[in-house]
């Protein structure tokens, strides 16, 4: 991959789109405590692996199979 190739790959990578939630102080209390019980630095990030990863099994669970 040549230094080109890199460059459009990593514009292509960029996060451009914002998402946004609310929480209730409730749920904000019991993910602040995960994150600090947990050591996660970086909430944003785990914010988002958890989320796709979420999505991205619930991709599996519905598409069909061969064998469905």
């Amino acid at each position: 991959m040549n230094k080109q190739q890199t460059i459009s790959k990593q514009k292509k990578l960029r996060r451009t789109e914002r998402v946004a939630f609310m929480l209730n102080e409730e749920e904000k209390k019991h993910l602040d405590f995960y994150l600090k019980k947990t050591k996660v630095n970086n909430k944003s990030k785990f914010l988002r692996e958890t989320i796709i990863r979420h999505v991205l099994l619930q991709f599996d669970m519905v598409s069909p199979t061969l064998f469905d």
